[in-house]
């Protein structure tokens, strides 16, 4: 039976660990048998650990985990957390002395809605993988999206609640290509079936605007091209990234799931408005476990797919907090 979510993928992990206080949180992607890594990475304000490992031409050639993380750069600890609990259940590479747990990771700035002073750690890391599990995984305001938010081109006043979500796509012959996102953009989110926002920055006007009233969202595109936007990308300039993962059971050299990952990249420019900015660091890592012969040309097609709809997912699933509205508001 489906799950709709990535780990739908046989061998896929996921757990979540939150501060619903500070607001922030981590989420934890297992494959304890390791699985063949790759990343792509388009925003221009990343934060990141073990990425160069997953590249093509370098030596390890299975990734353990991966940590979706608030906290900004703080949260890279939780990635600590993640090796210690793979350490003690005998998950690495061996290096003939010791299994080193291969664990990469992303951060998103959630710093500006709750409490700054308080971060993912190694604690929370390890909580997360305690957490993990194969069943249907809680999306919305848990674990990395618990302090997520969409549309800050005019700062954190006027944005909306978004989360992490995940999808799962079915291609047929036992091949599953899964994703989770956790959605903080800049920008505003699309329904890329109309072209319709869904989430995104609030428009500011003397006199009360209801949600769900026409010209209730500002428009990010638009408001760029004006004075007011040019001025005003300097209050969202460190409050954003959208990360995330994509999986599938599908057999692929460290090459071919590499260029899933890039295609995966997609499925954010299809939703999200605008995509890839210099104050987003947009990274999508990618895991195949190699069980069933496919075409990367067709994963790579549908794992853009699956993070659509992960993101979505991630929009419907929120929930308002802080004065903050989502999109189960209009």
């Amino acid at each position: 039976m489906s799950n709709g979510s990535i780990t739908d993928v046989p061998g896929i992990l996921v757990g979540h660990a939150q501060n619903l206080e500070a607001l922030t949180g981590c989420t934890v992607i297992i494959c304890k048998d390791g699985a063949t890594g790759g990343v792509d990475q388009r925003g221009g304000a990343p934060g990141t650990r073990e990425t160069d490992a997953l590249r093509p031409m370098h030596l390890v050639d299975k990734i353990h985990a991966i940590v979706l993380s608030g906290g900004s750069a703080f949260g890279l600890d939780a990635a600590s957390g993640v090796m210690k609990f793979l350490e003690e259940n005998e998950c690495g590479f061996d290096t003939g002395f010791a299994k080193v747990p291969i664990v990469s990771s992303a951060v998103l700035f959630d710093l500006g809605i709750g409490d700054p002073n308080i971060r993912p750690d190694k604690n929370m890391g390890y909580e997360a993988c305690l957490n993990a599990n194969s069943n249907i995984i809680a999306t919305g305001n848990v674990g990395a999206g618990t302090g997520a938010t969409v549309g800050k081109i005019f700062g954190q006043t006027q944005s909306m609640k978004s989360g992490i979500g995940s999808a799962s796509i079915d291609l047929g012959n036992g091949i599953i290509v899964g994703a989770m996102m956790a959605v903080n953009a800049l920008g505003d989110i699309i329904d890329p079936s109309n072209g319709k926002i869904l989430a995104g920055a609030r428009t500011i006007k003397k006199g009360p605007i209801n949600i769900g009233d026409e010209g209730y969202f500002a428009n990010t595109m638009n408001v760029m091209k004006s004075f007011v936007g040019r001025k005003s990308i300097e209050f969202a300039s460190n409050q954003n990234t959208m990360i995330g993962v994509v999986a599938t059971n599908a057999k692929l050299t460290k090459d071919e799931i590499n260029k899933v990952a890039q295609m995966a990249q997609d499925g954010i420019a299809n939703t999200v408005k605008p995509a890839h900015t210099m104050f987003d660091g947009d990274t999508i890592f990618a895991m195949a476990t190699n069980k069933k012969r496919a075409d990367v040309n067709i994963v790579g097609a549908f794992a853009a797919e699956a993070v659509s709809m992960a993101i979505i997912d991630g929009i419907n699933s929120s929930t308002p907090i802080n004065g903050i509205p989502s999109f189960n508001n209009l």
